[in-house]
């Protein structure tokens, strides 16, 4: 062999390995110049760099203060007091300034205006849990979807709903009166017993409760149940056992999104190969939930969609009042060319499962817990509601559920009693938003800029593409500035005379309360989560009185979720003690 033979494959290695690494210097200087421009040239013509806020060392974040619900109410106040309405914090440094406000107008433009949307990073997340949902969508998408899904969440679709609100918080009853009787009932399907408990922050002077149950669990169970109905027209049966292949999906899937992303789940929203070549546990678990939820929503829908079409084509009235049944009429009526694929429908499925479910079953299980803490309400309550007497036990011969559920949602102090729980405990602690473009965002109450520069009310901040807009949904219901001075106090009786701030509507029903948020990405099942809390209260409290078991403390994961104070290795659990009641 000779030596021209051998030195053409050197050179063609040589020749390739000076190309790669002439690729890997330039993929080094861009990620230089990037990192160099992110940190240093970038920060220098952001707007916000002259707001006054809390100050940091250079890759100091104030995360913790912003959305950790134990410490951001106070966090809120001191910086509000110090700065004003509207400030800005470190977002991962001191190159990552957010605009943070407590300022109403200052919400209510983010909110409404089109410039500002979910990261793209929320997005990836919410898609890769629920798909290609509404609260994933912005833009015409978005629009286009909520127009095929409000009909379904209308008053009269919400109301044809309620007997099966009933259905399951009579069951729900039921259960609770068994393991009051027999405590050691192998229907009490819960998590284990209950560790030993921490004294709680309130003992009555006169107990009369005996028995402890984890309220959050079994109404989330009830709630699963009745989105399962209510929804899709499905039996998860999760009340009376919790096997269902579905629901076990789902909350197996939703366990796992309630826990930290971590280092390598932020990674993944970059390189979301990464997850394809090294799955972990979680990743997997999510994999195959999808799978058995996939399998089963395709089934249910073209079940659905058959039935439908074949009583379209016999002139019948299409008697399904469930929600993903009046999606599917929705969704047949649009033009040919606006309309959800089964695909898209059965994203829509889970959407309106995580949304329904859990959201209203701590909506509900925070109204137990504050009733527990303050026993005069309770009983004011539960003389409201007997005052109704077929509401202490409806039976075949009473009114029309209709009927029932107009007399339950006419309540003034049950009305109040829900509303202040959904201010006080609103699922969803914040929110945030990313401006697309420069704007200019109004604002009500003056900003003095760290320049000594004086923004009047009437007169604008700008903001540059690219920045984040922290939305503080419990900040602004506990503002004092709109809801008085107690506004960080449970008391029902603000509703009977709102402040003028307070009135000023957020969302056609529920005044300036942020709990469902406003704007076009206000949520669509409103009406559906009141109705339903409602008729729970309603059902329950006749029968039981509450009364705390343990200090309960609030955690941020997707949902603000309860905790027991110093046994937050237990996870989320809300003990409550519960015993008939006895007029």
């Amino acid at each position: 062999m000779d030596f021209l033979s051998l030195s053409t494959p050197l050179l063609v290695l040589l020749g390739a390995l000076k190309a790669c690494g002439v690729v890997l210097l330039l993929l080094l200087a861009r990620a230089i110049y990037w990192m160099f421009n992110m940190l240093v040239v970038a920060p220098l013509f952001d707007p916000l760099k002259n707001v006054q806020g809390p100050k940091g060392s250079i890759l100091e974040n104030h995360f913790r203060q912003v959305m950790d619900p134990r410490v951001s109410p106070d966090t809120h106040e001191s910086w509000t007091r110090t700065y004003g309405k509207t400030f800005r914090f470190q977002g991962f440094g001191r190159h990552d300034y957010r605009l943070l406000s407590l300022d109403f107008r200052v919400m209510s433009h983010v909110l409404n205006s089109p410039v500002y949307e979910k990261p793209w990073q929320t997005r990836s997340l919410l898609s890769r849990l629920l798909g290609k949902g509404v609260f994933a969508m912005e833009g015409d998408e978005h629009k286009q979807l909520r127009r095929l899904i409000m009909p379904s969440f209308s008053t009269h679709a919400v109301k044809a709903l309620t007997p099966i609100f009933f259905q399951k918080a009579e069951e729900l009853r039921d259960i609770w009166e068994t393991l009051i009787m027999n405590p050691d009932s192998p229907r009490d399907l819960q998590r284990g017993k209950l560790p030993p408990l921490p004294p709680p922050l309130y003992i009555p002077e006169k107990p009369l409760a005996e028995h402890i149950i984890d309220a959050s669990h079994w109404i989330s169970r009830a709630t699963f149940d009745v989105i399962g109905l209510a929804g899709f027209d499905y039996h998860f049966h999760s009340l009376q056992d919790e096997t269902e292949d579905v629901y076990l999906a789902y909350r197996r899937m939703f366990d796992i999104a309630d826990k930290a992303p971590g280092l390598k789940g932020l990674i993944q929203l970059y390189i979301p190969w990464l997850e394809k070549i090294l799955p972990d546990e979680g990743e997997r678990i999510t994999q195959e939930s999808l799978r058995t939820i996939h399998q089963a929503g395709v089934r249910l829908i073209q079940s659905k969609k058959t039935a439908i079409l074949a009583e379209k084509a016999s002139s019948q009235e299409i008697k399904e009042k469930d929600i993903l049944s009046l999606l599917i009429k929705s969704n047949l009526s649009s033009d040919a060319p606006s309309r959800l694929s089964d695909a898209e429908l059965l994203d829509q499925l889970s959407t309106f499962l995580f949304a329904g479910s859990d959201s209203t079953s701590l909506a509900i299980a925070w109204c137990l817990h504050l009733l527990s803490l303050h026993p005069y309400a309770q009983a004011r309550l539960r003389d409201e509601i007997m005052s109704l007497s077929p509401c202490a036990s409806r039976t075949s011969d009473g009114p029309s559920d209709l009927s029932l559920t107009d007399a339950i949602d006419a309540l003034p102090y049950l009305d109040a009693v829900v509303r202040e729980t959904l201010r006080l405990c609103p699922p969803v602690h914040g929110t945030i938003r990313v401006a697309t473009r420069d704007d200019q965002i109004p604002v009500s109450s003056p900003i003095l800029l760290r320049d000594g520069t004086l923004i009047r009310e009437g007169e604008t901040i700008p903001i540059r593409k690219g920045s984040y807009v922290h939305i503080p949904i419990e900040g602004l219901n506990f503002s004092p500035d709109i809801w008085g001075e107690d506004a960080r106090l449970f008391n029902p009786d603000r509703w009977s005379s709102l402040p003028a701030a307070a009135r000023t509507p957020a969302h056609p029903g529920i005044a300036s309360m942020m709990t469902f948020s406003f704007g076009p990405h206000a949520c669509p099942g409103w009406k559906f989560s009141l109705l339903e809390a409602k008729i729970f209260i309603a059902t329950l409290l006749p029968h039981f009185v509450f009364e705390p078991a343990a200090e309960i403390r609030k955690t941020n994961s997707i949902l603000t979720r309860p905790y027991v104070y110093d046994q937050f290795e237990f996870g989320s659990r809300m003990p409550i003690k519960i015993g008939r009641y006895t007029p």
